[in-house]
């Protein structure tokens, strides 16, 4: 897609737990990128400044969680493996207070439950809207090292 993309910034942090209320986002245990080595919840805060000229269209995004070689993380679902992913769709209005030409705000949380991650190992959550994607739309973590077990004193 040539030309601008309508979300001109986004801001995301990983984090314990978050929510949104009031256009505002609530962040609990957040700036993290380590974690584990055993499943633990998460979630992704963001904030997305939708171009003014973007507003009043619908705007989709996704988060893909990958490991370290760029594959797809896959889960168990009742439907078998699948790729952990997650999305939906925006849509702003221009607010009457707001100066013409101003960003428009947008807040959004993705809580996840406990994830079983294998240790030692880095991952990244990558974010697109409307199909594209910017370098800093990527969140990448590591997983401690399993704990090994104490070695028989003799």
């Amino acid at each position: 897609m040539a030309g601008s993309v309508s979300p001109v910034r986004v801001t995301m942090m990983l984090c314990d737990s978050a929510q949104v209320a009031d256009g505002k986002l609530y962040i609990l245990g957040g700036g993290w990128s380590v974690t584990g080595p055993g499943a633990m919840p998460s979630a992704v805060a963001m904030k997305i400044d939708v171009d003014w000229t973007s507003a009043g269209a619908p705007h989709h995004w996704e988060l893909f969680l990958v490991d370290e070689d760029g594959h797809s993380v896959l889960v168990e679902t009742p439907e078998g493996e699948r790729p952990m992913e997650v999305g939906g769709d925006i849509m702003v209005e221009r607010p009457l207070h707001l100066r013409e030409g101003s960003p428009i705000d947008v807040a959004l949380a993705v809580n996840f439950g406990p994830l079983p991650l294998a240790p030692d190992r880095r991952f990244s959550w990558r974010l697109t809207i409307d199909g594209e994607t910017q370098p800093d739309w990527v969140l990448s973590f590591s997983t401690r090292s399993a704990a090994r077990p104490a070695e028989d004193e003799a």
